[in-house]
């Protein structure tokens, strides 16, 4: 079995407790508020316009947050790294074309057909050749085209929402603007607690539903597997899982000194989309964000325990998803999109960079333009084209830039 054991046995409860400190509660709740905000409101945004109810909406987040909250502290405790793992926002954003002709069911069965593939990949040790199979700027221009919306979505939100978005956005261009200000109040969150307060100042804020205060009771759904399910999203969501998620988190724990496992990083995502995907999560990975807030400052070899902190938020938070969940559907649509459209920006603007900075740039532009358009052929979504048809373009214009690539 290539998976790889830890360079030292887990620490004792007492020995977490001891590497435990304020900075690593602090690290931890920064990080964790990171990811239950802006890619919470992606999740409800694609979920809504997908046509998925509140009870759908809140099973996904308690198998986003609960399920991989008890990996995350399993794989920190036993490795003694910030390993964190929460669900690939590129596959999230991958599903919405997805749900306009495939049902949930169908969905839900290319989710547990990825968590097979990732697993056999993780065991066999052959997820470093996967990663490497389509060049990154051609998978890059698939993750540009599927975000785009999100952007657009943005600037609709002025139009459909103007003194709920405008502030928002505001607040976020202000905080990013100031650093010192910045690392105080992360330009997220500060646009979320000022959407938030003037929803509830402008009297926007309709909760209807008598039973808002409900711990989760997670659906376990039928999963159905069709061809068109399988050919339009195992593979996009697989290469954007491995190539796009778990590559830039290795990457960042790697810059701080860590040896994160690969294949064993690899198999629980495999492992944790299958039994997420019974909930209807979408495919589990390693998330770059988080880990990089949480290994950023303090002694290397006590990050772990910041990781494990954010685990036992996340099952907090995942009990809690019909609360949440209620909560956010009762904004206003302005507020998803505006709050969803700015997480979109700093990743949108990297997706377009790798795509078209050096290499593969013919390919990457046909993926991205056949992703915008949004055709499907064969009942297949147009994500799965625009890698195939993108990679084609490149093999047969750009065949010196593959011969650069492998000598």
């Amino acid at each position: 079995m290539p998976l790889e054991k830890p360079a030292a046995p887990p620490p004792s409860v007492r020995q977490v407790l001891a590497d435990f400190g304020g900075l690593y509660a602090v690290n931890a709740v920064v990080a964790f508020i990171f990811a239950a905000s802006a890619p919470v409101a992606i999740v409800l945004a694609v979920g809504t316009r997908g046509g998925l109810t509140a009870d759908d909406l809140a099973s996904w987040l308690f198998g986003s947050f609960f399920l991989n909250g008890l990996i995350s502290i399993a794989f920190c405790w036993w490795y003694r790294q910030p390993l964190v793992f929460f669900w690939s926002i590129p596959g999230t954003v991958l599903v919405g074309p997805a749900l306009g002709h495939l049902t949930f069911p169908e969905v839900i069965g290319a989710f547990l057909a990825t968590g097979v593939l990732m697993l056999v990949l993780g065991l066999s040790g052959w997820v470093r050749r996967a990663m490497e199979a389509v060049p990154m700027p051609i998978v890059m221009g698939m993750v540009a085209g599927v975000f785009l919306r999100f952007g657009l979505d943005l600037v609709f939100a002025f139009r459909d929402d103007f003194w709920i978005a405008a502030p928002m956005t505001a607040a976020f261009l202000a905080l990013s603007a100031a650093p010192r200000f910045g690392r105080l109040m992360p330009p997220l969150i500060g646009a979320l607690i000022v959407g938030a307060v003037l929803v509830v100042a402008l009297g926007r804020f309709e909760s209807g539903s008598a039973n808002v205060f409900a711990l989760a009771s997670p659906n376990v759904y039928v999963p159905v597997f069709s061809w068109q399910a399988m050919v339009e999203l195992v593979v996009p969501l697989a290469i954007t899982v491995l190539a796009a998620q778990n590559a830039q988190g290795i990457a960042v724990l790697r810059a701080v000194g860590h040896a994160p496992p690969i294949n064993a990083i690899t198999a629980a995502c495999g492992a944790g989309s299958i039994v997420s995907g019974m909930v209807g999560t979408v495919s589990t990975c390693l998330t770059g964000p988080v880990n990089a807030i949480i290994s950023a400052s303090g002694e290397k070899h006590r990050h772990y325990t910041a990781g494990i902190f954010v685990g036992v938020l996340a099952l907090a938070f995942g009990l809690a998803a019909p609360v949440f969940t209620r909560l956010m559907l009762a904004a206003p649509g302005a507020f998803i999109a505006a709050l969803a459209g700015l997480a979109m920006l700093r990743i949108l603007q990297t997706a377009f960079v790798v795509s078209f900075k050096d290499r593969f740039t013919l390919g990457a532009l046909v993926t991205f333009l056949v992703t915008v358009a949004d055709v499907p052929i064969f009942n297949i979504g147009a994500p799965f084209w625009g890698l195939v048809i993108g990679f084609a373009a490149s093999w047969m214009l750009e065949r010196e830039e593959f011969r650069a690539r492998h000598p």
